[in-house]
């Protein structure tokens, strides 16, 4: 009888802590609709691709807007330094530095990385009304917020199902393309060096609109060894796609120079972008997206003015062309989710084309 009445007890200290997911906290008053936020998620993965990728309960809870048993999942007490990412897109979501022990068998945080990630939505399941909160580009379901956080951090508590993260440890973050969020750990983002050329090789960096884009047809041409989407030409330093102002979204490319060459890569990008639209391409309009190319030597530069001015000559654009050419600086590798991101997302968006 003993034993029973421990287990009882047990039972319902769990059956407690679900209720602070699955209630809202006494008091609560009905969420106002501005609250809600719609979510467009053009390039969400397909049903079949997340089956593939993901484990049986990963699915059910991003998916099916399900929930994991509390007290048993992988992060509820977890308390290593590091970045929770998006187990579905590998968007960085929340800190370590914003978690703490709620009690309630789920990971518990004060606040996301970037109030626009996390989404709200008004949600009346199960008879109640509360505000769940989902991620804004992969559109995973999280969780819920409430409003019974510490009063002297916000007084929020995102509870959210480990099944929807994805722990990424401080050490790890440069690694993954998360450097730029070294600092919140007190550590220093390095920028990346460029890639010594040698006979074998050699480096071009390029500007001209949405990254994306400009990385799937670029890596298909002939000669190219690798290349990787990120931020330059500005001035602020462990620069990130919310914090890049003065840089521009762009590719550095490393090829073969046996197998193409820097003016063959120029006159291909004069073709997949329009060098005429000042600070736009498409429908993404400022500085971010103006036309750049950044050279790495005085041979570049004198190729890169050359074939600029014969584009321009050629009446093949009925505008100026208004691409800059200016030195490379520092390079700031883009968040991991923004690498490869169109063979991730076959079909999302895209502002680029191949002209005659």
């Amino acid at each position: 009888m003993r034993k029973r009445g421990i287990w009882l007890a047990v039972a319902a200290a769990v059956a407690l802590a679900g209720a602070a997911l699955a209630f809202p906290r006494q008091g609560q008053v009905p969420i106002p609709s501005d609250r809600e936020v719609s979510v467009n998620v053009p390039d969400k993965p397909s049903s079949d691709e997340l089956k593939k990728k993901l484990t049986p309960m990963q699915y059910h809870v991003t998916q099916e807007a399900g929930t994991e048993p509390p007290f048993q999942n992988e992060f509820w007490k977890d308390h290593r330094d590091g970045v929770y990412v998006d187990v579905v897109s590998g968007k960085p979501l929340f800190s370590s530095k914003d978690k703490f022990d709620s009690g309630c068998g789920w990971p518990s945080f004060t606040k996301p990385l970037a109030a626009g990630d996390v989404v709200e939505h008004r949600d009346t399941s199960h008879g109640m009304i509360r505000t769940e909160v989902r991620s804004k580009g992969a559109d995973s379901h999280l969780g819920h917020v409430f409003d019974d956080g510490p009063r002297d951090q916000g007084g929020l508590r995102y509870c959210i199902n480990s099944a929807s993260l994805r722990f990424v440890p401080v050490d790890d973050l440069e690694k993954e393309g998360l450097g730029n969020l070294l600092p919140l750990f007190g550590r220093t983002a390095k920028a990346a060096p460029a890639p010594k050329a040698d006979s074998a090789e050699e480096v071009a960096t390029l500007a001209g609109g949405c990254f994306w884009g400009m990385e799937d047809l670029l890596r298909q041409q002939p000669g190219v060894l690798a290349i990787e989407v990120g931020y330059t030409g500005g001035k602020v330093p462990n620069a990130t796609y919310e914090h890049h102002e003065g840089h521009a979204e762009a590719v550095q490319i490393r090829f073969d120079p046996a197998k193409t060459s820097f003016e063959a890569l120029l006159r291909f990008f004069f073709r997949m972008h329009d060098p005429t639209t000042l600070n736009r391409q498409g429908n993404d309009v400022g500085t971010s997206y103006r036309s750049a190319i950044f050279t790495h030597s005085e041979a570049q530069r004198q190729t890169a003015e050359r074939v600029k001015a014969e584009v321009d000559a050629s009446g093949k654009w009925p505008r100026p062309v208004v691409t800059e050419i200016t030195p490379a600086g520092p390079w700031w590798r883009a968040e991991a989710y923004h690498q490869d991101y169109l063979i991730k997302h076959p079909g999302g968006y895209t502002c680029h084309w191949v002209r005659d």
